[in-house]
C-alpha cells in the first residue's frame, strides 16, 4: 500500500471513531488527560540520572499536605507483646496497622486453667429443679423457708414475694394494741384437745400400773407413728428417704434398748446405717441422691428412733428393780420416773400456753414459731417445778423421795422440753407444714404431741442414772 493510500485511509476514521492513538497536540483543554504541573509539578526528564529517594506519602487531613504521615502514631500507646502473651491484645498485621487507621486485633485465646467457662445462662435468674428430684447441696423447699422478707416475715410457695407465688399471705399471728395474740390459745381447739389429752393419760396410767412390759409397747407405737408422719411428710416434701428401714429402725430402737439396754443401740444404729446404705446402693443410677436422702433419713431416726428409745430405757429399770431406802425392794423406779416426766412435760406445755397467751410479748425465737414466748418459757417453768415440789410434798413417789432432787428433775424438763418443741417447730417450718400429721384431734399429728418428750427422756434417763433417786 502506497503512502497515498494510507493518507486516504486516514480520512476514513469518521467511519469508526477517532484514532486510538493521536500525534497531534491536544488543542482542546477540556478533553483527555493532563500532566500539567499543576497536579504533581515537574516532572524530571527521562535522562536526568535517578535521586534515589523514597517517594512520600501524602496525609490527605494534615493542615500541611507536605507533611509526612507517621505511620507509627497507631502504636505510641501500646507496647509490644508476645504471641503466647495473652494480657495485651497484638496487631493482626493488616493494611489498617499500616496506615495508621483504627487497628484491627486479635480475639485472645481462651486459658482453660485460668478463665472462666462461658456460660450463656442469666446468673440473676432463679433457678428451677424439678419436682421430686434433690441434687446434692440444695433444698427441695427452695429456701424458700429461710429468707426472711424485709417486713421481717419469710416467703413460703404461695407468697407472691417466693418463687412461682399467686399470692401473699401472713405468717405471723395478728396482734391487739396491747401485744397479745388474738388467735386464743394458739389457734387450737381447746375443748376437742383437752378431751383427747385426758384419753391419752387415761390409757398411759392404765399402762404404768398394769406392766412395765405394756408401756414399753406403748412406747414402741408411738415411736412407729411418729416416724410414719416424718418419712411420709418429708417425701411429700420432693425428698426420697429410705421409708421402711427408717421406720423398722424406729420401732426396733425402743424393742432393743428394753430388752437388751442402751448398750445395744450402737448395734442398732450400724445396722440401720447399713441398711438405709444398701437401699441407695440398689438404685439404677444417681438420680436417687444418695446423700441428702441418707442425711434425712438417720435426721429422722436419730431425732425419733435413738432419742425415743431412752423412754423404753427408763421403763427397762422395772424390770429388775432396786433395793429403795429402808431395804425395801421397789419395781416401780421406771414407771415412777416415766409418770414424773410425763407430769413435767405435760406441765411445762400448759404453763408456756396459757402464760404466752395471755401476757406473752416477747417471741422467744420469732423466726422458728411466734406464738411462742419468753414469757411463755418462764410461766411453763414455774408450773413445772411447781408440779414437783406438789409431788414431793405428797410423798406419792417411792422412788424421787428428796424435794431437792424432784425441782432438779423438774429443772431439766424446763430446759429439755422447749428445746425439744423448737426442734420440731424448726422443722415444720423448714418444710413449710403447719403440722407432722393429724391423727390426734385438737394436737395434731403424734410427733406435733410427743415432741418435747423426745429431748426430756435421754436427759431424765442419765440424770436418774447419776442420781439414783431412791437411795436418798
Amino acid at each position: 500500500m502506497t503512502d497515498d493510500a494510507w493518507r486516504r485511509r486516514g480520512a476514513e476514521d469518521d467511519d469508526f471513531g477517532p484514532p486510538l492513538f493521536d500525534d497531534s497536540p491536544a488543542d482542546d483543554a477540556s478533553g483527555g488527560l493532563s500532566f500539567g504541573s499543576s497536579d504533581t509539578g515537574s516532572l524530571p526528564h527521562w535522562t536526568e540520572p535517578p535521586t534515589g529517594e523514597i517517594p512520600r506519602m501524602l496525609n490527605p487531613d494534615a493542615a500541611d499536605p507536605t507533611d509526612d504521615l507517621d505511620v507509627w502514631s497507631s502504636f505510641s500507646g501500646q507496647s509490644p507483646s508476645w504471641r503466647d502473651d495473652h494480657s495485651a491484645p497484638e496487631p493482626s498485621g493488616g493494611l489498617d496497622d499500616i496506615t495508621g487507621l483504627s487497628p484491627v486485633f486479635e480475639e485472645p485465646e481462651a486459658d482453660p486453667f485460668t478463665d472462666p467457662a462461658p456460660t450463656n445462662r442469666d446468673e440473676s435468674a432463679p433457678v428451677r429443679r424439678e419436682q421430686g428430684r434433690i441434687t446434692i447441696g440444695t433444698d427441695p423447699t427452695d429456701g424458700a423457708a429461710s429468707r426472711p422478707t424485709s417486713s421481717g416475715r419469710r416467703p413460703r410457695p404461695g407468697d407472691a414475694t417466693s418463687r412461682g407465688g399467686r399470692g401473699a399471705r401472713p405468717t405471723t399471728p395478728q396482734r391487739s394494741a396491747t401485744g397479745k395474740p388474738t388467735g386464743g390459745t394458739g389457734g387450737r381447739d381447746m375443748p376437742t384437745a383437752v378431751a383427747v389429752g385426758l384419753a391419752i393419760a387415761a390409757v398411759f396410767i392404765g399402762a404404768l400400773l398394769y406392766k412395765p412390759w405394756a408401756v414399753a409397747i406403748i412406747v414402741v407405737v408411738v415411736l412407729g407413728l411418729a416416724a410414719v408422719e416424718y418419712f411420709d411428710r418429708v417425701r411429700e416434701k420432693g425428698y426420697q428417704p429410705a421409708f421402711i428401714p427408717g421406720i423398722m429402725a424406729c420401732v426396733a430402737a425402743p424393742a432393743a434398748v428394753y430388752e437388751y439396754g442402751v448398750g445395744s443401740l450402737p448395734l442398732v444404729l450400724f445396722l440401720t446405717f447399713v441398711a438405709v446404705a444398701v437401699t441407695f446402693i440398689g438404685a439404677p443410677n444417681l438420680e436417687s441422691n444418695p446423700m441428702p436422702n441418707m442425711a434425712i433419713s438417720m435426721l429422722g431416726i436419730t431425732w425419733i428412733g435413738v432419742l425415743g428409745s431412752f423412754g423404753a430405757a427408763i421403763v427397762a429399770l422395772s424390770k429388775t428393780g432396786f433395793f429403795v431406802a429402808d431395804g425395801f425392794f421397789s419395781s416401780h423406779v421406771g414407771t415412777d420416773t416415766l409418770c414424773l416426766l410425763a407430769i413435767g412435760v405435760v406441765a411445762n406445755d400448759v404453763g408456756a400456753l396459757f402464760v404466752g397467751s395471755s401476757v406473752g410479748k416477747t417471741p422467744l425465737r420469732h423466726w422458728i414459731s411466734p406464738n411462742k414466748s419468753v414469757e411463755g418459757l418462764i410461766g411453763g417453768t414455774i408450773l413445772t417445778l411447781g408440779a414437783m415440789f406438789v409431788v414431793g410434798m405428797t410423798d406419792r413417789s417411792t422412788t424421787w423421795n428428796s424435794t431437792g432432787d424432784l425441782l432438779l428433775l423438774g429443772l431439766v424438763i424446763s430446759v429439755t422440753a422447749p428445746i425439744g418443741d423448737l426442734t420440731e417447730s424448726m422443722f415444720k417450718r423448714n418444710l413449710d407444714v403447719k403440722d407432722f400429721g393429724s391423727i390426734v384431734k385438737g394436737h395434731g399429728g403424734i410427733l406435733d404431741r410427743f415432741d418435747g418428750f423426745l429431748f426430756v427422756m435421754p436427759a431424765v434417763y442419765f440424770l436418774t442414772i447419776y442420781l439414783q433417786p431412791w437411795f436418798t
